[in-house]
């Protein structure tokens, strides 16, 4: 069993040598693995968020699109930027790159700041 901060930041580490790895390596297999490695730290955050809500759901806004895919959107965000910046390295793409990083960011604070996570019942 692990510790609980080590535990805490694995989905992030799993998207930080995701990200970093679609910056360092070239074969093109390496780079889809790379993407999967990002898109799954990205699920297990949102599996762990979604079990710590603690808002009432009947309470919760129904939308157009399938909750998985909401709760990735500011992931997918920064995933398409991480993609402009290492593959169309030019002036433009690199604003347009940290514009989507950034909006990226703005939705994954927001939601956290929505979202008070508590441990579930019977852990300490």
């Amino acid at each position: 069993m692990l510790i609980k901060p080590l535990y805490e930041l694995l989905p992030f580490t799993y998207m930080i040598v995701g990200s970093v790895s679609i910056f360092l390596l070239e074969p093109n297999y390496a780079l889809i693995a790379s993407v999967v490695v990002y898109l799954y730290g990205a699920h297990i955050y949102n599996l762990r968020s979604r079990n710590r809500r603690t808002d009432l759901k009947r309470k919760r806004k129904s939308g157009l699109i399938p909750e998985t895919l909401y709760g990735l959107l500011p992931f997918i965000y920064v995933l398409t930027a991480v993609g402009i910046y290492r593959f169309y390295p030019k002036d433009s793409s690199t604003l347009f790159a940290l514009c989507l990083t950034s909006y990226g960011l703005y939705l994954f604070l927001r939601r956290l700041s929505y979202r008070h996570h508590r441990l579930p019942r019977g852990i300490s």
